[in-house]
């Protein structure tokens, strides 16, 4: 990722996720995003590592779509942080790619670590960084869509 540090360094402590430098930059490009992109970047929750609707810790359930112009990826939620799934989908998918740490992995990416939404000449870049790899999309936008679980009714 550009700005999202996945590996910051404070005080003694190095491995900290930190999204400052990315929240700085945001603020000068949010503008550049089509409206659903920069609904879900700008998120006051999306962030926020105490809310629930961070998208720290989802675990990919699914990529469906992946060489068309429309795609649709799918996080489960984890019951002690989370009490809902994300859904994305995106629209005018122009380039896709998954890396995983391991080749023998596929989509089984393990968690999310942190994501970084950025303007690009074809809409948007999304990069979701997780603890065995990384996704990115690049579209014109997307929507991102939270449903509730079986969580959501845990108090």
């Amino acid at each position: 990722m550009e700005y999202v540090s996945v590996d910051a360094q404070v005080g003694d402590l190095s491995g900290v996720l930190d999204p400052a430098r990315y929240l700085s930059h945001l603020s000068l490009v949010s503008g550049d995003l089509l409206p659903g992109a920069r609904a879900f970047a700008t998120d006051a929750d999306h962030y926020d590592f105490s809310s629930r609707r961070c998208v720290k810790d989802l675990a990919l359930r699914a990529v469906r779509g992946a060489g068309s112009q429309e795609m649709e990826v799918e996080f489960q939620h984890n019951c002690w942080k989370h009490d809902q799934d994300l859904l994305i989908r995106y629209v005018g998918v122009s380039g896709f790619a998954i890396d995983p740490v391991d080749e023998g992995r596929g989509t089984d990416l393990g968690a999310v670590t942190l994501d970084e939404i950025l303007p690009h000449g074809d809409g948007c870049t999304h990069e979701i960084a997780c603890w065995d790899g990384t996704l990115t999309i690049v579209c014109r936008d997307l929507q991102a869509t939270w449903t509730d679980t079986a969580c959501s009714s845990k108090s």
